[in-house]
């Protein structure tokens, strides 16, 4: 899709709860100089708040509900993958989605595929990361956004944001300083690989047809 001759990436966003980061992409999304155009917002939660928030923007907002598939997770995700085909999304962002993707999906979408995580990856993958950075005295915290790959929050990282550590922190002080890098963090992330600066392949993150990282 386009706006003003730019070509804009149809993007869909997945979420279970509030949206705050898809709020953010969103927003930024509005600009007609932003290369990812936010065409579709599905839940797995029918209480998720993001959802109204989504409606409320102009975005089409669906729910999946996971419930209702019971033990077959992957009868979910073609469920979502019918919805991202029907609206024409060509990336997929994760933000604040609360469900473990199955390899299926994940080869489907494997390139255009990205997740946020609240922390510096490599260090603490999967939940409670503001608790664990705190009982292991981390001076540094921060957000990544990553490509996502079979292996939790195993995925090339894209781009990362560190907050510090203050003395007195409680894991809610110290989650409420990263959500407040999380959405431009995203925001930037998600313009990389929009506009083709930011491409995985064969593994490996290549930013201006560059490899970037190990091997």
């Amino acid at each position: 899709m386009s706006r003003g001759g730019l070509a804009r990436t149809p993007t869909a966003v997945l979420i279970s709860g509030r949206g705050s980061n898809m709020a953010a992409l969103v927003e930024a999304a509005k600009a007609s100089d932003y290369p990812a155009q936010i065409v579709l917002v599905i839940s797995n939660r029918p209480e998720a708040a993001g959802l109204a928030r989504a409606e409320a923007a102009g975005i089409p907002a669906k729910l999946v509900d996971h419930r209702e598939f019971g033990m077959d997770r992957e009868g979910f995700e073609r469920a979502l993958d019918a919805q991202l085909r029907e609206h024409g999304a060509e990336l997929v962002c994760l933000a604040g989605f609360m469900r473990r993707l199955t390899p299926w999906f994940v080869a489907r979408w494997a390139g255009r595929l990205l997740n946020i995580h609240p922390s510096l990856l490599p260090l603490y993958k999967g939940l409670h990361t503001h608790e664990r950075a705190l009982a292991d005295g981390a001076k540094l915290h921060g957000a990544s956004v990553h490509f996502v790959t079979e292996e939790l929050d195993e995925g090339p990282v894209i781009a990362q944001s560190a907050v510090p550590v203050l003395a007195g922190d409680t894991p809610e002080t110290l989650a409420a300083r990263v959500l407040d890098v999380e959405g431009p963090l995203y925001v930037a992330s998600l313009a990389f690989v929009a506009s083709g600066k930011a491409k995985l392949d064969g593994g490996k993150l290549r930013f201006g047809g560059e490899a970037v990282g190990p091997g």
